[in-house]
């Protein structure tokens, strides 16, 4: 009798209905990602996470598709999770994404466990209620591109060590309770500026003189405390597209600010800026603008974009005039 067609068919069969032969999760991550789903209360968002199946298939997460580790973590709008980030996310060591967005009733502090995460490129805590400081620790994360904090209830100073971080692309520390002034190690990044997001916090004194040293894609300090001069975020040989500077108290003379013909964005309005509106905007392609509540005065430069905008973007000022507000006297 042939024994080989039952052997086969026993493997086979192994192969498919035992988890140790099929499954391509790690098993230390898999026993990480249980440990994650108790310190949240076994939350419905992590429904899918059942020990008797491949992690690698479960949602809010990614495994890498050769060496089967877990590369990302990514918990989303559910305000039905409660607690405080597990510490175990730590145990993870080829995250690469860590996301936690739109939680309203996450809570705590920034996870110092997340420092040992060393190929971390993307993290995304944002939309939540976690407060205290940013600590200094996520400066050692040297893999970061893009570091999201925005809209939570973090507060204190923003730490200097920020500028380490060598390969960031995006700053987001919008929306929340920062105090003090804008560290001067901020316009010392290394290679390509950031974009940063700054706005919507409690931020005083002048902007760093150094910050006129990097060419931001984009810089939002909108909606702080800040004062004096700002005219050095500006220059004519920049490739900056969006500069929001609004609602501040910001005074410096803008006919003498010479424009990048890149600028797509320009929001000034409520600051105490005066001069006037130099004719060099006419040769920009602003998609938007709003010079509004400050100080300026003369006529408004003919040409380009300027008279595409409604009265306003233009109003509230001392002496502004020419289309499309009145016309000089």
């Amino acid at each position: 009798m042939n024994v080989l067609p039952f052997f086969l068919c026993f493997l086979l069969f192994s192969t498919f209905c035992s988890p140790s032969l099929s499954e391509h999760c790690n098993s230390h991550d898999k026993k990480v990602l249980l440990q994650i789903k108790r310190a949240l209360n076994n939350p419905y968002l992590l429904a899918s996470w059942d020990p008797k199946t491949d992690c690698c298939d479960w949602y809010c997460l990614e495994c890498d598709p050769t060496t089967h580790r877990v590369v990302s973590l990514t918990m989303f709008s559910d305000d039905r999770l409660t607690g405080q980030i597990p510490s175990e996310v730590g145990d993870l060591p080829y995250l690469e994404t860590l996301l936690f967005r739109h939680l309203p009733n996450l809570n705590g502090t920034i996870q110092p466990s997340i420092a040992k995460l060393k190929n971390l490129k993307t993290l995304r805590l944002s939309w939540t209620n976690l407060s205290g400081t940013v600590p200094d620790f996520l400066s050692q994360l040297k893999n970061l591109t893009y570091l999201d904090l925005s809209f939570n209830n973090l507060s204190g100073t923003i730490p200097s060590s920020l500028s380490s971080l060598p390969n960031l692309e995006a700053l987001h520390l919008d929306r929340n309770k920062f105090t003090g002034s804008i560290p001067e190690s901020l316009g010392m990044f290394q290679g390509k500026a950031p974009d940063l997001f700054l706005s919507h916090n409690k931020l005083t004194g002048t902007i760093p003189v150094s910050l006129g040293n990097m060419d931001f894609n984009t810089i939002d300090l909108s909606r702080n405390m800040l004062e004096g001069d700002a005219s050095m975020l500006f220059g004519s040989k920049k490739t900056t597209r969006e500069i929001d500077l609004s609602r501040n108290m910001f005074q410096f003379d803008l006919s003498k600010v010479e424009f990048p013909k890149s600028l797509a964005r320009l929001d000034l309005n409520h600051n105490k800026i005066m001069g006037s509106i130099p004719p060099g905007l006419t040769g920009v392609d602003l998609q938007f603008m709003n010079v509004s509540y400050n100080r300026l005065c003369g006529q408004i430069p003919v040409g380009g974009r300027l008279q595409s905008f409604d009265y306003y973007t233009y109003f509230h000022n001392r002496c502004l005039c020419g289309a499309p507000l009145e016309s000089c006297k």
